[in-house]
């Protein structure tokens, strides 16, 4: 079998580590599977924690936003340190700052500035595990077998989504709010335990001291891009707020290439742009990420308020999303060697277009079973296009710089996602504004039904409470305006899919090595 290459304190990967490879790869991904769960598993709490805590909107806004805005924040310099100082250490130490976190937010917290300062927290433990999952993965495997682990790897990182939807709605169901902060506790438990006897560590061979000012103009930049986006849609995306704190993310942005590309020891090589693998990859890997949040963005409203399902039940419609995903991940290598990266991403991308144009003909009484073939399909066109451009940013990266290469793709998923949910969450609610017929008789309910669907709904249910039948009227209307916003934000997640899969065919490179 011989010895397989990795790095400094391990210059090649003994036959002990590379006969557990496969052990690695399960261990990476339940460890990359409690970062994706924590970034969704919340939501379907909020509801108790605006009882139980008195939150208000824009506490409960924060309590999900904290999580995503300081782990998106700060994944460039987390990558950077694990390549640093070591993979393995920054991930048990990330994997014990959500651990020891969640587990004193379930039994402490009482008021919701401590909720969103524990997910904040959170994010930052979560953004030294992600990267560290990675770039174990990437020096671990062989090259021949690295397509295969990292679609695995990519697999897990899609379908985690969904089936954290399933875990929170189960959760709350079941035990309440704080149960989706104590479920963490014993996974990472064994996640921490095994990984301590089975994951080899590995870091920058080079010992290069951590790039200081450009970890600082990286954190400026995507905090200041991800908070523009995040707000944009409650305070307007041409306010002076947006406008201000997107133009400070620019500058940010321009003096951290310019800062990467003057310094003798940059954290992330700007060149490394000029791959178009690279490049091309992390375009993709957005975008995609972009549909799918906003998808399952608008899904869980449409599950929920349209269809009166429960926020578990909702979550377990999102089944055959996983279920086309995940081996679709999983096989691409094998598509990839026969057809080429650019054809298989951009097949996975016409799909996932394909999906979204089928999901625009879905109307309130559409069966479920169409709904369920539709979502297969998308996960079939996520799973080709998520693992393929994933593996073409690694090949691109140096092995010291797997961590920081880890966390570039980690940020363009966070940003894509983030940007998925605030344009499409602006569409849905531009056309439901101006869709919404209030029933006569209804006018002083008008600001508040036009301005929010879940509003709308529950003034409906009220009225029909108080013996008023205009409240199912203006149920009725309101989830017809919710179903026209649904198909516009579909509209634009379908052109989205469909631009990128043809920039994805002419510029993604075909077959490598």
């Amino acid at each position: 079998m011989g010895l397989h290459t990795m790095s400094e304190e391990n210059p090649v990967v003994s036959d002990e580590v590379y006969e557990r490879r496969w052990i690695i790869l399960a261990l990476m991904s339940l460890s990359l599977i409690i970062v994706i769960l924590n970034n969704v598993t919340l939501n379907v709490a909020l509801p108790e924690l605006s009882q139980d805590l008195n939150a208000d909107n824009t506490d409960l806004q924060w309590m999900v936003d904290a999580y995503a805005l300081v782990f998106g924040g700060t994944l460039l310099v987390m990558g950077a340190i694990g390549d640093r100082f070591g993979r393995k250490p920054a991930l048990q130490l990330g994997l014990i700052i959500v651990a020891l976190t969640s587990g004193a937010t379930a039994m402490y917290a009482s008021t919701s500035e401590h909720v969103i300062l524990a997910r904040a927290v959170m994010g930052l433990g979560a953004a030294l595990v992600m990267p560290a999952t990675l770039s174990v993965v990437v020096v671990v495997f062989p090259s021949e077998e690295r397509g295969k682990a990292v679609g695995i790897w990519a697999a897990m990182a899609g379908a985690g989504a969904p089936i954290g939807l399933i875990v929170g709605g189960w959760s709350v169901e079941n035990y309440g709010w704080e149960m989706v902060f104590w479920i963490n506790v014993p996974v990472i438990l064994v996640a921490l335990i095994l990984g301590l006897f089975l994951v080899p560590n590995s870091k920058d061979s080079q010992k290069r001291p951590l790039d200081l000012v450009g970890s600082f103009l990286s954190i400026g930049a995507l905090l200041s891009i991800l908070y523009a986006i995040i707000e944009a849609p409650n305070v307007g995306w041409t306010s002076p707020e947006t406008l201000g704190i997107a133009g400070l993310g620019l500058v940010l942005t321009f003096g951290f290439i310019k800062w990467e590309r003057s310094t003798e020891n940059p954290m992330l090589p700007i060149n490394l742009f000029s791959n178009m693998g690279f490049t091309m990859g992390l375009v993709a890997i957005s975008l995609a990420f972009f549909v799918m949040f906003s998808f399952m963005f608008t899904q869980m409203l449409h599950f929920q308020l349209v269809r009166g399902h429960t926020a578990l039940e909702a979550a377990i419609r999102f089944i055959p999303l996983p279920m086309g995903l995940m081996p679709a991940a999983a096989n691409s290598d094998k598509l990839v060697a026969k057809f080429g990266n650019n054809n298989v991403v951009a097949l996975g991308l016409t799909l996932v277009c394909t999906g979204m144009l089928l999901f625009t003909t879905v109307e309130v009484g559409t069966e479920y079973l169409r709904i369920a073939l539709t979502f297969f399909i998308l996960g079939l066109g996520m799973g080709l296009t998520m693992a393929p451009s994933t593996t073409l940013v690694m090949d691109s990266i140096p092995e010291d710089k797997a961590g920081v290469g880890s966390a570039t793709n980690d940020a363009s998923r966070e940003v894509g996602g983030a940007l998925g949910i605030a344009i499409g969450g602006s569409v849905l609610n531009e056309i439901y504004q101006n869709n919404l017929v209030v029933p006569k008789g209804l006018e002083a309910y008008s600001s508040i039904a036009t301005e929010s669907f879940p509003a709308a709904m529950r003034i409906g249910s009220q009225l029909i409470g108080q013996g008023n039948m205009q409240g199912s009227e203006l149920i009725a209307n309101a989830r017809l305006a919710f179903m026209d916003g649904m198909v516009g934000t579909a509209m634009v997640s379908a052109g989205v899919a469909l631009i990128t899969a043809i920039l994805v065919k002419f510029y993604m490179p075909g077959k490598t090595k």
